[in-house]
């Protein structure tokens, strides 16, 4: 006969609510801090809403008036060493964050707005509007909201976003031996996204100090969270992950404050991950001064029943009910911020001459200088200063023939003995004696604890490892096992850790690796196969890296674990088991950051290739001996770390062009490459550059239809008898 058991979750999932006896009891001293903090966020969201219903904000003001309570509520029982970021609708917890890192609390007293708490209004506010005295210099507004030293990350426009990127900080925490807690707050619309729920697992698994703190404030734009999701109570998920969760009302300041008290205990004891639901309203639309009820998804008489519900509201009776505050001493403290906020707008506006009675305008002094437009897409490399920098030219170290895969292996092992802050993640790069490869051999014998196989998670661990170079106490060095899943992550490669520096103001430091293999030739066809260098290469903030001999991968894998960017290492899987020219014990030298290596020299042909088909390029050479060519091994091959001056040299010399490259042509490095000689060099060129790459398609399956997708030596070898014959 069947047998049905009802089964017990393995993580407490509660509901949290508070009784008039708790609010009587409750700490006097928390009371006041929440209303006055809370009226602090309302007052300055309000003012945000005035301004850009003048015009004055550009781009979107996506408040949180109506959420103050999970906000003030979550983020008093924190420390300044915690860490949270938000959403693009993060104004509220960005501000709480600010002030309480500021502020020096009085016993019986609301808080004072004191110059260190006008200030962070100030910057705010100024952050909003764009403008260059701003948190980020103006780059961020209204939704990249950073202030390191008060425990801000970084707020995020993509939903969903910066929840990896807070896993890392909580990494880092753990393992920095300290006991702060991240918190990164997200809404009922990214509650159901992958990255997300990879992250519930990920952080579960590891028992990292991270509570995801869920806004359900009921919609998401206009979609209510009934028509996104059978289970609406949000927090149900951290069963289902085995992390302990809570649900409240978000509107019950006190109940929140409760709640995040219970969560920080659990997380500063070790105990790992948690999770808040925090159910609470919006009082406007996605974005702008108008209800909901304007654009037709929500009605008039919702909206009026939450608003009676206010989280402001309640704290006021509770502090005046119980003799701390008259109403008048809490009206007067709403005026007084409201004059400040009025006053910090004086100080950042003025009158338009000519113009409407009351209409102002930014003062034009306070924008940001043009000339800042691409200052700090990447760092200008000072971190590299005082490196020894040896080609194997001038190489004093002992050189043999080495294996391509054993160099990768002993220096990641020989960096991660000097440099205790580098930890390597990947999928099963704990395990197979060194990974798929053995990439990781040396690293798992010396120091298997810092070496992570993850989930298969992209989104998840390349966003933990883009946190954990944000915060900057680790250096993640993190594998994808081949380069197709770089768009699986693709949100967190490129639209986070690509950005992040330039995004925040341009200071600060991504010092991120992502080590990756291109595997054409190998029959994994079409979603393993593909040479990303093309489209990487669009992202300004990365900078891609391409050894093709086992000298140059030492060299350039220490050059980018030494660099405060993010770098993209790039690794082709034929190079592996070849042996070439390496260094037998001396693994300490570095490579420069933007030079080329010429492998071959000429006079009738500039041939420019990266990886194996250089390689393939020597070959074809031989083969071809009546063309006379320079061979130039890129190295790099990001915008900003090309060798011009090798490439230039080259041409005015040879007056003719090749570019070689293996992948498919629609993806093609060598055609914005290709682009730019023409434009740059075009006085010096007697034809148009030539290019040899793969085919339209990727790479299938079938053995002669993946040789017929991609080049090697024999299409070089068509190319250049073609050039010799013109």
């Amino acid at each position: 006969m069947t047998t049905h058991t009802d089964l017990v979750p393995g993580a407490p999932w509660v509901e949290l609510s508070t009784s008039a006896r708790d609010w009587s009891d409750a700490d006097p001293d928390v009371l006041l801090q929440l209303l006055g903090r809370a009226q602090w966020i309302r007052s300055f969201e309000e003012y945000v809403l005035e301004l850009a219903g003048q015009g004055l904000i550009h781009g979107p003001a996506h408040s949180s008036v109506g959420q103050e309570g999970g906000a003030v509520g979550s983020i008093l029982p924190l420390r300044s060493d915690d860490f949270v970021n938000g959403s693009h609708r993060g104004h509220h917890q960005f501000i709480a964050k600010a002030v309480g890192h500021v502020l020096q609390p009085k016993p019986g007293a609301l808080p004072e707005i004191t110059p260190e708490v006008h200030e962070v209004f100030r910057r705010t506010l100024a952050e909003i509007c764009g403008l260059a005295d701003g948190f980020c210099r103006g780059r961020g507004g209204s939704m990249h909201l950073q202030w390191r030293e008060a425990g801000a990350m970084g707020t995020n426009a993509i939903v969903g976003g910066g929840v990896p990127q807070a896993a890392g900080f909580a990494w880092n925490m753990k393992h920095a031996g300290t006991d702060a807690v991240s918190v990164t707050y997200f809404g009922d619309g990214a509650v159901n996204i992958g990255s997300v729920l990879e992250t519930f697992n990920l952080a579960a698994a590891w028992k990292l100090p991270i509570c995801f703190f869920i806004e359900n404030n009921q919609y998401a734009v206009s979609t209510p969270v009934a028509k996104a999701t059978a289970e609406t109570r949000l927090s149900a998920r951290g069963p289902g992950f085995g992390i302990p969760s809570w649900r409240v009302d978000g509107m019950d300041a006190l109940a929140v404050y409760t709640a995040m008290t219970e969560a920080v205990e659990h997380m500063r004891a070790g105990h790992g991950p948690t999770i808040i639901e925090a159910d609470l309203y919006r009082y406007f639309h996605q974005n702008g001064a108008f209800p909901g009820s304007a654009f037709g998804y929500r009605s008039k008489a919702e909206e009026k029943a939450w608003r009676q519900r206010d989280a402001i509201d309640q704290l006021r009776a509770a502090v005046v009910e119980r003799g701390l505050l008259t109403a008048d001493a809490v009206d007067a403290a709403k005026a007084e911020v409201d004059a400040v906020m009025a006053g910090i707008g004086d100080t950042l506006l003025e009158p338009v001459a000519g113009g409407k009675p009351g209409q102002r305008r930014i003062r034009p002094e306070l924008w940001p200088d043009t000339s800042f437009v691409d200052v700090g897409v990447r760092g200008d490399l000072a971190e590299l200063e005082g490196l020894r920098f040896e080609d194997q030219d001038d190489f004093t170290g002992e050189l043999g023939e080495r294996r391509f895969i054993d160099v990768v292996s002993d220096v990641m092992g020989r960096r991660m003995e000097t440099d205790d802050r580098i930890v390597v993640m990947g999928e099963d790069v704990d395990g197979l004696k060194g990974g798929t490869n053995g990439a990781t051999k040396r690293a798992l014998e010396l120091f298997p604890d810092r070496v992570l196989g993850t989930p298969i998670s992209e989104n998840a661990f390349a966003g933990l490892g883009g946190g954990m170079a944000l915060d900057g106490r680790f250096r993640p060095v993190v594998e994808f096992m081949y380069a197709d899943f770089m768009w699986v992550a693709a949100d967190q490669l490129f639209n986070q850790v690509a950005k992040a520096r330039h995004m925040f103001g341009g200071e600060s430091a991504v010092p991120f690796v992502l080590r990756s293999k291109l595997a054409a030739g190998t029959g994994y066809g079409s979603q393993h196969s593909m040479d990303p260098a093309g489209i990487l290469t669009t992202a300004p903030g990365l900078r891609v890296v391409a050894p093709s001999t086992p000298f140059d991968y030492v060299g350039l894998m220490n050059t980018a674990l030494a660099c405060d960017d993010p770098v993209v290492v790039l690794e082709h899987v034929d190079l592996y088991t070849t042996t070439g020219v390496g260094p037998v014990d001396d693994l300490d030298y570095h490579l420069p950051v933007g030079k080329a290596a010429v492998r071959r020299e000429g006079t009738g042909l500039t041939v420019i290739s990266y990886l194996s088909m250089v390689g393939h390029c020597l070959e074809a050479l031989d083969e071809v001996p009546e063309v006379s060519a320079d061979l130039i091994d890129l190295r790099w091959l990001d915008r900003a770390s090309l060798d011009w001056a090798t490439i230039e040299e080259s041409v005015r010399k040879t007056n003719r062009v090749l570019i070689v490259e293996q992948g498919a042509i629609g993806t093609s490095y060598g055609g914005w490459l290709a682009d730019e000689i023409q434009r740059r060099l075009f006085d010096w060129l007697d034809a148009p550059v030539e290019r040899v790459t793969g085919g339209e398609a990727s790479p299938s399956i079938s053995k002669v239809l993946e040789r017929a997708a991609i080049a090697k030596t024999d299409e070089v070898v068509t190319a250049l008898r073609r050039i010799a014959a013109e």
